[in-house]
């Protein structure tokens, strides 16, 4: 089945031009999954998988995909602090509107799963299900240690051959069930060809709000925030060698959320490629599981 990918534009509160990438149409029934990245990130690290959900010939669904303010094909903030979770919700929240979705079901990876909980405040009704990949109320300083400090230290790659090797030597003990292709999608959606070489896609003043956070100490848990989460079903995705989430702050999460589906990726760290093994499947199992849900309570 063909999906068309359609490219959208929209206006922040503040007046930034921001990114949306739309794939596929909207299908009575079927509730359309938003998809958004982490820190560094961008759309383009959902394509396969928004491809597979927009094509799936038994049961097709929208997908939007959201590039956060200085990243990808959204404009810089001339601001850096405005790179704030809060403030990212917001934009989603105006790229909803502008997309024209009332509730949908929500994919979010790393900083897009604190995102989620943060939507879950701010309009609670709009959420109809969350797939929270590797990220939850508890997070490793350790984890993010290693984050900030590969960020901070990355060489600049000429080709994406030596993109992928940096990668590699980075994460590859983490990340040993990936592939060539994978491992070259990866960077693919992370980087852009200039004639000056590779450009990371992302704003380098995002850097700069990782400095002031305290990593000698335990950064505060956000049970309350994953709770908002209570009233909806949630798919909780672990990269079986993750660094950020550990098992147990899985298992604890499935202890407190009656409807919680958890899933460990063996061979993969932070964070899993989701259209990798068995995931996809996994994925629109658990979203033709709300649709019937959604049907039912309609």
């Amino acid at each position: 089945m063909s999906v068309k990918r359609t490219d959208v534009y929209y206006t922040s509160e503040d007046g930034l031009r921001l990114y949306a990438a739309v794939y596929g149409e909207d299908h009575p029934g079927r509730l359309p999954v938003v998809c958004l990245a982490g820190l560094t990130r961008n759309s383009r690290d959902f394509h396969e998988i928004a491809m597979h959900l927009a094509g799936d010939g038994d049961a097709p669904r929208q997908v939007i995909a959201f590039d956060y303010r200085g990243r990808g094909n959204s404009e810089h903030d001339p601001n850096w602090k405005n790179y704030d979770i809060l403030v990212e919700a917001r934009d989603v929240l105006a790229g909803l509107t502008a997309c024209g979705i009332e509730k949908a079901a929500f994919i979010g990876t790393s900083r897009g799963g604190l995102i989620i909980m943060v939507l879950a405040a701010l309009r609670p009704a709009i959420l109809k299900a969350a797939i929270l990949n590797d990220i939850g109320p508890v997070v490793s300083t350790e984890g993010l240690m290693l984050i900030r400090t590969y960020l901070e230290r990355a060489p600049r790659p000429k080709t994406f051959e030596e993109a992928v090797a940096i990668q590699k030597a980075a994460v590859g003990g983490s990340f040993g069930a990936l592939d060539e292709s994978d491992w070259e999608r990866m960077v693919r959606a992370f980087y852009r060809q200039e004639k000056r070489g590779l450009v990371p896609e992302f704003d380098q003043n995002l850097l700069k709000t990782m400095k002031g956070l305290d990593l000698e100490k335990p950064l505060p848990d956000l049970w309350p925030q994953f709770m908002a989460l209570a009233n909806i079903p949630v798919l909780a995705i672990r990269g079986g060698n993750s660094r950020l989430v550990a098992a147990e702050t899985l298992d604890e999460m499935a202890r407190r959320h009656a409807d919680l589906q958890a899933a460990t990726v063996e061979g993969q760290g932070h964070a899993p490629l989701l259209e990798t093994g068995n995931l996809p499947t996994i994925i629109s199992t658990f979203l033709a599981r709300i649709d019937r849900r959604s049907s039912t309570l309609a």
